[in-house]
């Protein structure tokens, strides 16, 4: 089975965020779904997904602080 669905997210400020719950939401059907693959492709310029298992709340802060510095040490 295929299916193809566009979904809009809520805006968002700079930042790591958890979409899931919105995702999830926005598909109904996926609990109906055993097992497969979910491909997510986010039309938006500086918009990235990053995939962890979010067992420890300071990942997110973690990895926001590490991009920042990494771009910011980059500027000339």
């Amino acid at each position: 089975m295929w299916q193809q669905k566009t979904i809009q997210l809520n805006a968002r400020s700079r930042g790591f965020h958890l979409i899931t719950d919105e995702i999830e939401r926005a598909l109904p059907e996926l609990a109906e779904v055993g097992i497969g693959i979910l491909h997510l492709f986010i039309q938006h310029s500086s918009a990235s997904l990053t995939i962890n298992e979010n067992a420890d709340p300071t990942v997110r802060n973690d990895m926001e602080k590490h991009f920042n510095q990494f771009v910011g040490s980059s500027k000339t």
